[in-house]
């Protein structure tokens, strides 16, 4: 699934409400990120996922310079559990994986060269 799991997705954080997942490298969890990431996402039922989900165009922004990250969520600490719970509408322990993030790779993968005649 080259676009991970955003049309099958059940549950959905606003990218305001994620703040507690932000900057990803210092949580201390299970974090995988580019293709450890989609792997682990392929891994799971979309319907298991959790997507962060732009507000505006600015976190739209954000989230596409993001690379893809999955990120555990029974790894997550119980304080983090606690908020993120408190923001979806089903229970938080339906929930393997929260995505940020969309894998890309369905592009074409170019080399510079190419472009040297253009």
């Amino acid at each position: 699934m080259l676009n991970g799991h955003f049309k099958s997705a059940r549950g959905s954080l606003e990218f305001g409400a994620a703040d507690c997942l932000f900057p990803v490298e210092e949580l201390d969890a299970t974090v995988h990120q580019y293709r450890d990431a989609q792997l682990a996402l392929d891994a799971v039922d979309g319907e298991r996922v959790i997507i962060v989900a732009p507000t505006n165009l600015a976190s739209s922004y954000q989230l596409t310079q993001h690379p893809l990250t999955a990120i555990t969520v029974e790894s997550l600490s119980s304080a983090t559990q606690a908020r993120i719970a408190d923001t979806i509408d089903a229970p938080l322990e339906t929930f393997e994986l929260i995505q940020i993030g969309k894998w890309n790779s369905s592009s074409p993968n170019h080399s510079l060269s190419e472009f040297a005649d253009a």
